[in-house]
């Protein structure tokens, strides 16, 4: 249920400053109207996506050596839209548009010393790693994979591959290696970059024989360029010797040490490939999903206008490089500001990890997941009062819906004026279909707006699009972030089935949300997740706020079950240490649900669970449990962060 007053509200000055105000001026005059508030500009920049994206492309800077002979050939062709036919630009040239001294990566792990480096170095190394690549081979559609953590040889990978047009594709080195196979071995990579391991919690975790064997599974890889986490500027690491049986091993200091600094961008059309990204599902192998430029374009809206971000502000997000919050990191790079790194636990060596590099290198946006925010609020964290946090300006959180709780937490105990936007989207569009705005309010358990250009509503059960009802997500026009195709899926079926066997036309995300009056947005979790107890379709989202409230839960995950006929709602709990799962408690769960939510959310039986599983992008994954309770396969388990807690599901005897 949407709430009446604001959490928080921008001030006067605020708005006036605010990058959004100053374009919605340059859209009405472009546009030849008066866009008094923010839904004006929305609503025109949907109606009109070829004026909108048009005009953005100028506004944000892209880079191109041939200008585009029109926006998009049919908006309403989804899919198949062709934006900026005729166009030629380079993804890695746009990102390196600065090559000055000031700080583009700050990279810290955990508790060891931090490395700076400069917008002229991470262009000149980057010349260098894409000149080495052609000398390898590597040619514009080629792909390049990365097994590495969140370093700046991460970034400087990518962008050396994005320099050459070849496809940059990634996974996080925590992933198991039938869990890489399962990723690269679909995309075939010609090159593999890899660190030879990463730092966990105080812990160095030596990758090297999980290495081989994802080399042994590739048998097109010619060349492994590791990285030596500890010092990358080796040349000769010992680490190497554990890889003597992968073919083609260099070091990353070795693999560049001769190449000219002098950079050569490949110019490409706006369709050539630069991403391979998967989904997380848990029913088989990853979908790979090839993006093109469009993401940067997408990336910059939504840095430049919708976090006001500009050059010179520094920006974190806590991600590894397998999720699309690294990507979206990275973009703004274009932007000129500098890029926090981060990698490590979040809570190493303890609930201060975070904020205490956010005050050491003054961050002016912090992203991360809702999860996160839950698990120092239950720590009893106060960043706030612990460190020095006054650049800090807006906080962002996804990965799930953000709980109200969870906005009185951060305005209480890290920074009262701070804007806090949660925000959604996904992999798929890698971008937000629903995010913050510095112009607007934010109301709890809200995300703020619709984000520009995203033709995005709600429908019902008949398809009809609906205001205050809850229903699926949907968007009703192109956009440039769209996947350009999966990959092996020559006739597309793979790209139908994902998004459009619904609603013909008409992008299904797959979110189960509401529109509200004002325009912003409460997402319920999702739709293949939603519970259907009588007929009526209820999310999970309304039930983890009511139960993990409880001073007696950590944490909970809710799924529905066939049963008799009907659907009822099962709910596992994870106590907190001390806590028991007493008939009292049970009842006192129940009684919150019906008097909070309503009595359709009761669920029909309360049970104990000692873990609950998570994706590696911090996703509570119902539909996992949901299959396993219904004895069904779920054969992609290394997208769970914690594959082993779905076997507290099965073959219990309360279920049967």
């Amino acid at each position: 249920m949407a709430e009446s007053s604001p959490h928080w509200s921008p001030g006067t000055e605020r708005i006036a400053a605010a990058q959004m105000t100053d374009f919605m001026r340059e859209a009405a005059a472009y546009a030849g109207r008066s866009f008094v508030a923010y839904e004006d500009l929305r609503a025109w920049s949907v109606q009109d996506p070829a004026a909108f994206w048009g005009l953005l492309w100028k506004r944000v800077g892209m880079v191109s050596s041939v200008p585009w002979e029109r926006v998009v050939d049919d908006p309403a062709r989804m899919p198949g839209a062709r934006w900026f036919p005729g166009a030629r630009l380079n993804f890695a040239e746009n990102l390196l548009r600065f090559r000055d001294e000031r700080p583009a990566l700050l990279f810290q792990c955990e508790d060891r010393a931090p490395r700076e480096l400069s917008y002229r170095e991470l262009f000149l190394r980057t010349a260098r790693f894409a000149n080495a690549l052609r000398r390898a081979g590597v040619q514009p559609g080629d792909c390049v994979a990365g097994f590495m953590p969140n370093m700046p040889e991460t970034v400087i990978a990518m962008l050396g591959a994005a320099a050459v047009g070849a496809m940059w594709t990634s996974g996080s080195p925590d992933f198991g290696a039938q869990g890489a196979l399962d990723r690269f071995g679909q995309v075939r990579p010609r090159v593999l970059v890899a660190s030879d391991g990463y730092r966990f919690k105080g812990k160095f975790l030596s990758i090297t024989e999980k290495l081989v064997e994802i080399a042994a599974g590739l048998p097109q890889l010619e060349r492994l360029v590791l990285v030596p986490f500890e010092d990358p500027e080796a040349p000769a690491p010992e680490s190497l010797e554990g890889c003597a049986a992968i073919r083609g091993v260099v070091s990353f200091a070795d693999f560049i040490a001769e190449e000219s600094e002098t950079a050569e961008f490949y110019q490409a059309p706006f369709d050539h490939p630069v991403y391979v990204m998967y989904s997380s599902g848990t029913t088989g192998l990853p979908k790979c999903m090839v993006q093109g430029p469009g993401v940067l374009l997408n990336h910059l809206k939504e840095h430049i206008l919708h976090c006001d971000l500009r050059a010179g502000e520094r920006i974190f997000y806590y991600t590894t490089c397998g999720w699309m919050m690294w990507n979206w990191l990275v973009s703004a790079l274009a932007v000129g500001a500098t890029l926090a790194l981060y990698d490590g636990s979040p809570f190493a060596p303890d609930a201060g990890s975070l904020w205490r590099m956010a005050e050491k290198f003054k961050i002016n946006v912090f992203g991360t997941s809702a999860r996160y925010i839950s698990a120092l609020a239950e720590a009893g964290a106060r960043p706030g009062s612990e460190f020095d946090l006054s650049a800090l300006r807006l906080m962002l959180s996804t990965g799930s819906p953000l709980a109200p709780e969870s906005y009185d937490y951060v305005h209480r105990d890290i920074k009262a004026d701070l804007q806090l936007s949660s925000i959604s989207g996904g992999t798929d569009l890698n971008g937000c279909f629903a995010l913050g705005n510095p112009i607007l309010p934010v109301y709890r358990g809200e995300l703020q707006c619709r984000g520009l250009g995203m033709a995005v509503e709600i429908y019902d059960d008949a398809a009809r699009s609906v205001i205050g009802e809850q229903g699926e997500l949907v968007c009703t026009r192109a956009f440039p972030s769209m996947p350009l195709y999966f990959w092996n899926d020559p006739d597309g079926q793979l790209y139908h089935k994902a998004y459009f066997d619904v609603y013909p036309g008409v992008w299904r995300h797959g979110d189960f949300a509401e529109l509200t009056e004002r325009g912003g947005l409460i997402v319920y979790g999702r739709s293949d997740a939603t519970l259907n107890p009588g007929g009526v379709r209820i999310g999970t989202a309304e039930i983890y706020r009511v139960v993990e409230a409880l001073n007696e839960i950590e944490d909970s995950v809710c799924v529905g079950q066939e049963y008799q006929g009907d659907v009822r709602v099962l709910l596992f709990v994870k106590l907190k240490v001390g806590a028991q799962l007493t008939p009292a408690l049970i009842e006192s769960i129940r009684r919150k649900i019906r008097d909070e939510v309503s009595p359709r959310h009761v669920p029909a039986l309360v049970l104990a669970t000692p873990e609950i599983p998570y994706t590696r992008n911090m996703k509570k994954i119902e539909v996992a449990v949901k299959r396993v309770i219904d004895n069904q396969p779920v054969t992609n388990r290394e997208a769970l962060a914690n594959p082993e807690a779905l076997e507290h599901f099965r073959n219990r005897p309360e279920l049967r």
